[in-house]
């Protein structure tokens, strides 16, 4: 059995955490997820997917501030002895100190194709980006910001009206066996990691809260880019009558007229000009309402 410690905090890495849990190949000795987290209207202090699971299956839990700066958990995490650590958005940087813990090595799963995407928000960035093309890595982890070597890579295609909340769906249902795969490959010596080649590096940076807001000059096609790309996550918007209007889905049109002036309303919806062509709004937020078809908003519009 090869012995690993998860890092993993959100969703999307629940499915590859209950997936090692139960392989005849893997043995989870603990998990270590970020701090319970105030959540909802009522601020509850809120556990991790990872922390939830981990609990009901009786696994230790480790949930620091900083791995960096907690000696004392990293002297329980080298007590377990564990082969590998596997970190799957786990949130927190690693010291050197932390990734020599381990027998082996530390494992990380990136959600992109490295050394393209390096960096905090590689999902969203495809979509907004319009790549046709995405996957998913797992790359021994080294103090650089995504730079280790590369041991396996799958590729996920990215259809036109893919939402980022699609692709992460994606990117948890491929990533456990990847991840299993890339353990007993190592240990049984069938995977030779790649270093990354330096020619293409690009950067998936943080998203600013400036980006979510539409900008109507830009080409049709960009805009439904960055509709998909931030789809409730926090959602691309628009300012109307001092309101806020979020956006959440959209279809690309080749009609023409001023950027931002709402052209033609239909049974379909909203058609807005943009910079190049014009887009179609179907379905919006407004600020204090719930998502609505774009035509029923606009029919409020007009009584």
């Amino acid at each position: 059995m090869i012995n690993i410690i998860f890092f993993g905090t959100p969703k999307i890495a629940l499915k590859s955490l209950e997936y090692l849990y139960n392989s005849k190949e893997i043995n989870v000795l603990a998990v270590v997820t970020q701090p319970d987290k105030p959540a909802g209207r009522g601020h509850k202090l809120t556990m991790s997917p990872i922390k939830e699971f981990a609990l009901g299956k009786g696994l230790p839990v480790f949930q620091p501030k900083s791995i960096r700066k907690e000696q004392d958990i990293q002297q329980e995490l080298k007590k377990l002895n564990p082969d590998f650590f596997v970190t799957f958005a786990f949130g927190q940087i690693l010291s050197q100190e932390v990734l020599d813990i381990p027998k082996y090595e530390t494992i990380n799963l990136h959600a992109s194709l490295l050394p393209k995407y390096r960096g905090a928000n590689p999902i969203q960035r495809a979509i907004i980006n319009g790549d046709k093309q995405t996957g998913i890595c797992t790359m021994i982890t080294e103090l650089g910001l995504d730079c280790g070597d590369v041991c396996l890579k799958e590729v996920i295609d990215i259809p036109d009206d893919m939402t980022c909340v699609d692709l992460f769906e994606v990117i948890s249902e491929k990533s456990p066996k990847l991840l299993e795969q890339t353990l007993t490959g190592l240990v049984n010596k069938t995977i030779t990691p790649q270093k990354q080649c330096e020619d293409g590096v690009c950067m998936a940076n943080k998203l600013a809260k400036e980006e979510a807001l539409i900008d109507w000059s830009k080409s049709a096609k960009d805009i439904h880019n960055l509709v998909r790309g931030i789809y409730k996550f926090p959602s691309a918007y628009f300012i109307h009558n001092g309101k806020i209007i979020k956006v959440l889905e959209t279809r690309v049109l080749n009609g023409s007229g001023n950027c931002g002036e709402f052209i033609r309303f239909s049974k379909e919806g909203i058609e807005v000009g943009c910079g190049k062509g014009s887009i179609l709004l179907v379905k919006v937020k407004p600020e204090g309402k719930g998502e609505m078809l774009a035509r029923d908003w606009a029919n409020g519009l007009h009584k």
